[in-house]
């Protein structure tokens, strides 16, 4: 620190990113500003910020940005070849929906399915929506009810994915496999979601039936009819999607290995569907090119994290923290930790892992947490966040279901904190037996 000044001022470029991020400002020009006050606080030079960011394009965290990048450009490419909308498609007829609740439960197995594949909740839903719009209006279910089903099957899409962001970072930081992972963490939590988004989406159904109605022009949507081309493109995509899931969970694979499954995917997929080689890199770059600016994002969140770790601010709130943790052990550990991600910190939600991850890994060294409970409380307390108050996340996929209904996706938010922070209650009180 400079001038010698106390170690807990480092955290300053901390507590900017958590008051700026609370008050909705532009999450690049927040992360920049906390790169700079940080480089200031820990007396860095031109040439030390500049090292920095050299090393941020080769981190963790810039590869998980371009992981986010290559996601966006799959899901490109998946679209402008029909396979996504096929995909819908298939789940949709071959599931021989008839009535309102199988209609719902089709809406969420396809939100789950896209979302896991693609990695990206806006992405997938925008795909989804104008497909699944038309067959729930002739079932008669409400905007309201779409929005809530929207949010949370594809909030849990983005729990199960191995190649999904977040799953990556959880597997990373932990160093915990995807069977572990799925077992204690993405599971559980996923089956929260589930039994919350279905009760609270029966009853606004019930709530607004009748009184709440697709427009003549929504409920006609656009039909679509996969060609011969578009199942076989589709089919291709399924076959490689599972062998090299199949292949990365057998040989153990790293974060790194995500990339690789994308090309793959992308190219595979792209080739049997008759596009070129250099129209499917041409359809990766534009894609990708609309998350650039997360990418940038990321990179940044890299030294600003660095310099907030230099400082000994991490080490130094660890050691303020340590004797009321000592007290409570790792029961009290893992819930106050949770809590503080939750409703503590904000921003992309990889980022806000990470962020957490740096605040609380001594703390977790010391009290030896087992890795699976470590990965429940970065997951619960970065992923939960959009369902605790009003995020994008949540106005997006109201907004994509043509609803106005805030309250409904409040309610089901809400429920899905409470029973999130209470099943982490109980992993802690019985982390010893489970």
């Amino acid at each position: 620190m400079i001038f010698g000044l106390p170690a807990l001022l480092g955290f300053l470029p901390m507590v900017l990113y958590i008051i700026l991020s609370f008050k909705g400002k532009d999450m690049l020009t927040v992360v920049l500003l906390c790169v700079l006050l940080g480089a200031a606080l820990t007396g860095q030079d031109l040439l030390s910020v500049g090292s920095a960011l050299n090393a941020a394009l080769g981190s963790f965290m810039g590869l998980i940005g371009f992981i986010i990048l290559m996601g966006a450009g799959l899901g490109h490419l998946l679209t402008r070849v029909g396979v996504a909308q096929n995909i819908v498609h298939l789940v949709v007829t071959k599931t021989g929906v008839k009535n309102k609740t199988q209609a719902m439960l089709a809406t969420m197995f396809s939100s789950v399915l896209l979302v896991s594949m693609l990695g990206s909740m806006a992405g997938s839903n925008a795909i989804l929506a104008p497909i699944i719009i038309p067959i729930a209006a002739s079932f008669g279910i409400t905007p309201n009810t779409l929005g809530v089903l929207l949010h949370g099957a594809g909030a849990t899409g983005l729990l199960l994915g191995p190649f999904v962001p977040s799953v990556v970072t959880t597997m990373s930081l932990t160093g915990i496999s995807y069977g572990s992972y799925l077992l204690h963490v993405g599971l559980p939590v996923s089956v929260i979601i589930w039994i919350s988004t279905f009760a609270v989406a029966q009853k606004t159904q019930k709530k607004y039936e009748g009184v709440e109605v697709y427009s003549d022009k929504d409920s006609a949507g656009e039909e679509f009819t996969p060609g011969a081309v578009t199942n076989r493109a589709t089919a291709v995509f399924g076959i490689a999607m599972l062998l090299l899931i199949i292949y990365g969970i057998v040989m153990k694979a790293g974060a790194s290995y995500a990339l690789t499954v994308m090309f793959a995917a992308a190219f595979v997929t792209g080739l049997s569907a008759g596009v070129s080689i250099t129209e499917i890199l041409k359809l990766l770059v534009e894609g990708a090119s609309k998350m650039f600016w997360l990418f940038i994002l990321f990179v940044l969140y890299d030294p600003f994290l660095n310099f907030v770790t230099e400082s000994g601010a991490f080490d130094a709130i660890a050691g303020l923290l340590n004797p009321l943790i000592n007290m409570g052990g790792a029961p009290v550990f893992m819930v106050a930790a949770t809590l503080v991600g939750i409703f503590g910190v904000s921003g992309a939600a990889v980022a806000q892992e990470k962020v957490l991850y740096d605040l609380f890994l001594p703390m977790s060294e010391a009290l030896g947490l087992p890795a699976h409970l470590w990965s429940l409380v970065l997951l619960v307390g970065s992923q939960i966040t959009f369902f605790a108050y009003p995020t994008g996340d949540m106005v997006g996929q109201m907004g994509l279901a043509r609803s106005k209904d805030l309250k409904s996706m409040i309610k089901n938010g809400l429920i899905i904190t409470a029973l999130s922070i209470a099943y982490v209650v109980i992993r802690a009180v019985l982390y010893q037996f489970l």
